[in-house]
């Protein structure tokens, strides 16, 4: 089950299918960062200029192949696969509120070492979700009056800079219906919420990657 909250409270409740002709939602970019990062095509011509590092790839990968050959040689206990949000999400999450400035905002996201945080209103429920990369800290920016619409926004309460409305999806959805969200709208991950938008943790694509990395398996084709 997927929902989408907004300051106002739920706005739909549904499968995935429909989640994907909701305008609000449709219309989430994933977000740039406030430095770019090297394209992989660059990653790429780096490697090619460096065949030290290439080999050093190459021996790293043959080092993976060998340690996964080595579990198979491991107990053939039956193992519980991973199918649903609750096999994989976070609980906890880290949390911020709409009254905060994006500058302290971002300080909190920093202190946890996570890029984004579900925005929760006075009665605990989703209202939108905020990421890093959207935010630009007055820490990181050129001296004043070089950039000031980039330090006004700094300056901004978080509601001004979150994304909202923001889908959730609840507990027992299937993982694959997730992976599909998280590809049809660009965000990092999702809220994990009932159908009123009380918050029980964040399910990221990081989450997922972990599952299918580690033991018991992620079942995404069973």
């Amino acid at each position: 089950m997927f929902y989408v909250f907004g300051i106002h409270g739920p706005m739909y409740q549904g499968g995935p299918d429909r989640l994907s002709q909701i305008a609000a939602v449709r219309g989430v970019q994933r977000p740039s960062g406030l430095r770019a990062s090297s394209s992989g095509i660059e990653s790429q011509e780096a490697q090619a200029r460096n065949p030290d590092l290439l080999h050093h790839l190459t021996a790293r990968a043959q080092g993976a192949v060998s340690a996964y050959l080595g579990t198979k040689q491991g107990p053939k206990e039956e193992r519980k696969r991973l199918y649903l949000v609750r096999d994989v999400m976070t609980r906890g999450a880290v949390t911020v509120t709409p009254e905060l400035t994006v500058e302290q905002a971002w300080q909190v996201l920093a202190s946890k070492k996570i890029a984004q945080a579900p925005v929760l209103d006075a009665q605990q429920r989703v209202v939108g979700l905020l990421l890093r990369a959207d935010m630009a800290p007055l820490a990181l920016l050129p001296e004043p009056g070089a950039l000031r619409d980039a330090i006004a926004l700094a300056k901004r309460p978080v509601t001004e800079a979150m994304l909202s409305p923001v889908p959730a999806v609840a507990e027992d959805t299937d993982l694959r219906r997730v992976a599909h969200v998280l590809l049809d709208t660009g965000l990092p991950g999702l809220p994990v919420t009932d159908d009123l938008g009380h918050l029980s943790g964040f399910i990221s694509r990081t989450d997922i990657l972990r599952a299918v990395a580690s033991d018991p398996p992620l079942d995404l084709w069973g």
